[in-house]
């Protein structure tokens, strides 16, 4: 008898952790690898929320916390929804997690019974179907087209929801196409969900600060008060603030649900860790400033970055609204050869060639749910951005048809 759930067998590790470790051996063993893989930006933790944290160990904050956070930060973390989406919630009505990841999971494993169905559309975050899954429940995908903007319509929604929906994770601008909604085209998703009572949001917002020239973001419980009592908004410091590894998630939603996730979280990881909370506090109390200054430089890169790739042959690259992703098509490359012989049949012998023979890393389209495709992360700098893009050329030029 195995000593392993049937529960792990239903879910994956991460693509991209996996891309990025195929790309790390092989930069190990001496291979000149650019790594466009990785989901982080490539910006240090500003100085005042480094000195927040020094100063937080240095006046004794290494105790245990409430399991979901100290009452500053939950603080700050109203104050933040107030100022920047126009919601109220009441201290405990917030979660503080070990990572926006953590808040999903805690969601999902508070509210799934088997055969509950989440609706995901794709190309979605790698983690959602199999975090619903671990949880017990069924992803629903719906997959957006590239017509559309990689955006969910209304009438692929309405069709989507059935008896059973218990969830739409919903993800603005989103990991990986950068696809932002805006508020109109919001408003017609939450006039969906409206007609149907059962069904709720879970608003990822985690690239909220990251978008660009004049795209506005907005959220659904901002956007269709009538859902605030079934939204969880979800967010967290990681990208804007260049805080990956601090590990802060946080969110705001119904106090019956935040409960279910507070009892979740305390017999699992308990609190997340107290510097990096007081940390977290100065990031969101502190200047701000730096956000659009980062913005302006990731802009930069997407422009460039889009230029070079669809100078490329066979890739089509939509500009996204935001994030520091792009998710280009290669369908044309679909059959063709490689100068070292191997056949292009999917998006992931794509990335694999691409990384095996010009030493580019990328993730592949299947590993967000649509195909044929892949993701660049443009977190990274101008140099090493436009030698990769050269690299792609070359290697989408040197493909050949073959037999």
């Amino acid at each position: 008898m195995s000593l392993l759930s049937s529960a792990l067998a239903r879910i994956r590790p991460s693509p991209t952790i996996a891309i990025s470790t195929l790309a790390a051996e092989l930069k190990a063993a001496g291979r000149d690898v650019i790594a466009l893989s990785a989901g982080e930006p490539d910006f240090d933790t500003p100085g005042h929320i480094k000195a927040a944290a020094r100063a937080a160990i240095d006046a004794g904050h290494t105790k245990y916390t409430a399991p979901d956070g100290t009452p500053e930060l939950k603080a700050a973390v109203a104050a933040k929804f107030r100022r920047d989406n126009g919601l109220d919630y009441a201290p405990e009505q917030i979660s503080i997690a070990t990572g926006g990841k953590q808040i999903l999971y805690n969601a999902l494993m508070a509210t799934l019974d088997p055969g509950d169905e989440v609706i995901i559309p794709a190309p979605y975050w790698v983690s959602y179907p199999d975090m619903v899954l671990l949880a017990g429940g069924r992803p629903v995908i719906v997959e957006t087209r590239p017509q559309t903007g990689f955006r969910l319509t209304p009438e692929q929604l309405e069709a989507a929801i059935t008896p059973r929906t218990r969830w739409l994770i919903f993800n603005s601008p989103s990991n990986p196409t950068g696809a932002g909604y805006s508020r109109a085209q919001l408003k017609a998703l939450t006039d969906v969900l409206v007609r149907h009572e059962h069904v709720w949001v879970m608003s990822d917002d985690m690239y909220e600060h990251l978008v660009f020239d004049d795209f506005q973001f907005s959220t659904p419980a901002e956007v269709e008060p009538a859902l605030y009592e079934r939204t969880l908004t979800c967010n967290g410091v990681s990208k804007a603030y260049a805080m990956t590894g601090w590990r802060i998630g946080y969110a705001g939603g119904p106090e019956e649900l935040i409960a279910a996730m507070r009892k979740i979280q305390s017999q699992s990881t308990s609190n997340p860790c107290t510097i990096s909370q007081w940390a977290a506090l100065e990031a969101l109390n502190g200047p701000q400033d730096f956000i659009a200054a980062n913005n302006e430089i990731f802009r930069r890169r997407r422009d460039l970055v889009v230029e070079m790739l669809n100078a490329a042959e066979g890739i089509t690259c939509p500009v996204p609204d935001g994030a520091f992703y792009v998710y280009p098509s290669i369908a044309p490359l679909i059959g063709r050869l490689s100068p070292e012989g191997r056949r292009i049949d999917s998006d992931e012998a794509f990335a694999t060639a691409l990384l095996k023979e010009k030493g580019v890393a990328v993730v592949f389209g299947a590993a967000f749910g649509l195909s044929p495709a892949f993701r660049v992360s443009y977190a990274t700098s101008d140099e090493n951005l436009r030698e990769a893009c050269a690299r792609i050329q070359e290697f989408c030029a040197s493909l050949t048809r073959g037999p």
